[in-house]
């Protein structure tokens, strides 16, 4: 089955095409057929980007103003002759979108239908940023290809089976009932990728194991699995609670908003954007959001590009050592996305100190491992220290195409 995986953003489309079927799912073998995106949708110098598997990155500007030009577009890409990869769109069989926010509607991915249509535009209080575009993204579609099915793969559903002793805030219980004021969690696809590949390489079944997932890139989260099931995570009601991030504050005490209004003569939506756009590693170091440039800023002697460091490292440790606390101890710890695969000298600053948690960290192997799968503990470790490359993409297909074949059986 060919399966189209879209992720869109409000001026913006990423997608991958994806065979799969029952056999490569259990082989791990699919075929990753083309992808690309576009870009500055809403411009006339919008930017489409398309890579075949094996043939180079192709590159051009022209003029996109919606979001279903922009898939006609990559429609166009797929089949164009030489260099396109199918021979007509009737072979796409289903398409898989990446939605943001399930709320409290879904816990499993799902094929899109009126219902499920409006539990997404339902979730749009909570999500505004995202859930209107991946909306657009699913109505383009439809307009498109309009027989084919489309499922909804959502970052949250992941989280869903917390109890409420991790995902009830400390606030009065009626703001919960009155607008769903709760944790939710994000970045579930990757957590639960990573998850099932982990289970893969211990040979073991994902509902024995207990596992600290450290999902970190621009965005980060943590994630606690107990028993293959999500318990808890750091980010919360957004995305902006939990760890210290690219241009995110993460966890910071709440009274500080009113302090900073008053002290600083600023608007409440002027702080939410610090909060969001300008914190993190970048508000810290005054330089970057991009860790490999405070990596070597840092060695160049800039203090405050090491004190980011510093905090970001420190912090997922400290949310690792929570975790650990609350399952009473794990089998695996397990870095993954931009910052997780690409930087031993986090994942050393992180559990290079963890040796009375049951973490013994092989400094070498971690060395070794950048962009790479691989063991980064020693082999007499009780806890286990692994670096998985996270593959989003690939689990929304295989969501995808369960979600299809399991209705068309």
């Amino acid at each position: 089955m060919k399966i189209l995986v879209l992720n869109c953003g409000s001026s913006s489309i990423k997608f991958q095409l994806i065979e799969t079927d029952e056999q490569k799912r259990r082989q791990g073998n699919e075929s990753r057929l083309a992808k690309g995106s576009v870009q500055k949708i809403g411009s006339a110098e919008a930017q489409i980007d398309f890579q075949a598997q094996g043939q180079k990155k192709i590159s051009h500007t022209q003029p996109i103003y919606e979001h279903t030009t922009g898939i006609e577009n990559i429609l166009q890409r797929l089949v164009e002759p030489e260099k396109g990869v199918i021979k007509d769109v009737e072979e796409i069989e289903a398409v898989g979108h990446r939605v943001v926010h399930g709320g409290e509607y879904f816990s499993r991915s799902t094929i899109i239908n009126r219902e499920v249509e409006k539990g997404i535009r339902d979730c749009i209080e909570l999500a505004p940023l995202h859930n209107p575009p991946n909306l657009w993204g699913y109505q383009a579609t439809r307009e498109v290809l309009p027989s084919v099915p489309q499922v909804a793969v959502f970052d949250t559903a992941f989280h869903q089976t917390m109890t409420p002793s991790a995902y009830i805030y400390g606030l009065p219980y009626c703001l919960y009932e009155r607008y769903k004021i709760r944790r939710y969690g994000f970045h579930g696809t990757s957590h639960r990728y990573v998850l099932l590949r982990l289970a893969k390489i211990l040979a073991r079944p994902v509902k024995e194991l207990d596992v600290i997932t450290c999902h970190l890139g621009n965005g980060c989260s943590i994630a606690s699995i107990k028993g293959g099931q999500s318990v808890d995570t750091s980010m919360g009601f957004t995305p902006l609670e939990g760890l210290v991030m690219g241009t995110r504050c993460g966890d910071i005490d709440p009274a500080l908003v009113p302090f900073i209004l008053e002290r600083e003569d600023l608007r409440l939506e002027e702080v939410n954007n610090m909060l969001n756009k300008h914190s993190g590693l970048i508000g810290i170091s005054g330089l970057s959001n991009d860790m490999r440039t405070l990596e070597d800023a840092s060695k160049e002697g800039d203090q405050k590009a090491a004190l980011a460091i510093d905090i970001f490292a420190y912090r997922v440790q400290k949310y690792i050592g929570a975790y650990l606390a609350g399952m009473n101890g794990a089998d695996a710890i397990v870095f993954t996305a931009g910052i997780g695969e690409n930087s031993p000298m986090v994942r050393e600053r992180v559990c290079k100190n963890m040796d009375a948690l049951g973490v013994e960290f092989d400094s070498r192997e971690n060395a070794r491992l950048q962009g790479k799968e691989g063991c980064i503990s020693r082999e007499s470790s009780p806890v286990k220290v692994f670096v998985i490359p996270t593959d989003e993409e690939l689990l929304i297909a295989r969501d995808t195409y369960q979600c299809v074949t399991e209705k068309s059986g």
